[in-house]
């Protein structure tokens, strides 16, 4: 049963870091928000009036708080834990879809800010030049099934484009060049969905069903987004035009949703995501979208988690971004892999193996592979990590996390 908190004046409701899975409503009185400001290390403070929710977004993503709470008048409020907020707000939808929107700005207001630490700003690109950036990077790099597929989605939305000429052109091209590659490619057997919301093998969901090869571009960063996705089998990769070239930035399994950013803030895609493998996805738009959420409440709590997690993910990458020295980054992407793995009861002790390839820590680090193969090198000699063919061991994480949390200490003092 959710339960009624009183709380003084100067009450500590709960502090930056707790772990702490309530969901809370201010019923009456005023509550003040103090959190760190990621770029800048200031302070900001924030006021919660009644009827306010809060502590949502650390509730729903399992990830520890990010400000600190304090009562500034007598304050009651409501405390809930996550299924109880669940079973009371699931079948409200406008509730529901208005807070889908406030996280889906703040994830894409984390994204924006990544790319301009690294010179990227993705609103002053041209929909159809970043298109034809996209395809033209998977084809330098012999991806040509994802080249072709760019140039047909480009082809689709931009009918009347001058450039309609070159891209059927180069669709020839890849797709002949795909075919020889997939006659002498075997795929790997894709993976199981797991038991997440099962109900989405019903039969029913069949006519959303649509299945992708190897390299099969499912959306194309830039591109108008009028689709989202639920993977039922397999993995996708969410690659981001950067710089010129296509960075790897996750990777998605059976379970997941992706797109769902377009459909909900009506936005060009952020990112490219295509087939890692055989996959197999659900294609929702923007017209079932209501519908789906109607009739599956539970989904909406779902990608409301999603998003929870994602914007905590994406905060400790930008954190990583605003770290000056390239040793320090290095420790911080090992301390986000390990806040990210699921937790394992039976690790106990201090070392963790992470599978990540120094082109990985690169691209999370945003710095060179050279520079980062540097880096590692360093902390090798130091007998601090382990660098293996296709894994990194670390041998002490709390060292790896003791190094961040003092830059950041300092960092936040104004010093560097």
């Amino acid at each position: 049963m959710p339960k009624i908190m009183q709380y003084a004046p100067g009450s500590i409701i709960y502090f930056t870091g707790d772990h702490d899975a309530r969901i809370f409503i201010l019923k009456s009185g005023t509550i003040s928000m103090k959190e760190v400001d990621i770029e800048t290390g200031e302070t900001f403070q924030s006021v919660i009036s009644s009827g306010e929710f809060f502590g949502v977004k650390s509730a729903l993503g399992g990830s520890p708080r990010e400000e600190t709470v304090t009562a500034t008048s007598p304050c009651v409020a409501i405390a809930m834990t996550v299924p109880e907020f669940e079973n009371m707000f699931q079948n409200n939808q406008n509730l529901i879809l208005k807070m889908l929107r406030v996280f889906s700005n703040q994830l894409r207001l984390m994204h924006r800010k990544a790319e301009a630490i690294l010179k990227q700003d993705s609103e002053t690109v041209d929909q159809e030049a970043g298109m034809q950036s996209i395809m033209k990077c998977f084809y330098e790099t012999g991806a040509f099934t994802s080249a072709a597929d760019v140039c047909k989605k480009f082809v689709m939305r931009f009918p009347t484009s001058p450039k309609v000429a070159e891209m059927n052109k180069v669709l020839k091209v890849a797709s002949k060049k795909a075919e020889v590659m997939e006659k002498n490619n075997a795929f790997a057997p894709s993976k199981s969905a797991s038991g997440l919301l099962a109900q989405f093998e019903l039969p029913i969901f069949k006519r959303f069903s649509k299945t992708y090869t190897d390299g099969q571009v499912i959306i194309s960063e830039f591109e108008p987004g009028d689709t989202f996705y639920f993977i039922q089998r397999g993995e996708v990769q969410i690659s981001k035009y950067i710089n010129g070239s296509l960075k790897k930035l996750d990777v998605l399994c059976a379970g997941d949703f992706f797109g769902e950013m377009a459909i909900i803030d009506n936005t060009p895609r952020s990112a490219t995501i295509f087939a890692s493998g055989s996959v197999t996805v659900l294609e929702f738009n923007k017209a079932n979208f209501g519908a789906l959420i109607t009739g599956n409440p539970q989904v909406a709590i779902v990608l409301m988690k999603m998003f929870c997690k994602r914007i905590f993910d994406q905060k400790q990458r930008l954190r990583i971004l605003m770290i000056s020295e390239p040793r320090v980054r290095v420790a911080a992407v090992f301390v986000m892999l390990d806040d990210m793995s699921e937790p394992n009861p039976l690790i106990t002790g201090k070392s963790r193996e992470f599978r990540v390839t120094p082109a990985d820590i690169a691209q999370w680090a945003g710095l060179p592979t050279s520079a980062i193969k540097d880096e590692l090198e360093i902390y090798e000699a130091k007998h601090q990590i382990v660098v293996k063919t296709s894994e990194i061991e670390v041998v002490d994480i709390d060292e790896m996390r003791r190094t961040t949390e003092v830059y950041n200490k300092l960092h936040q003092n104004g010093a560097r």
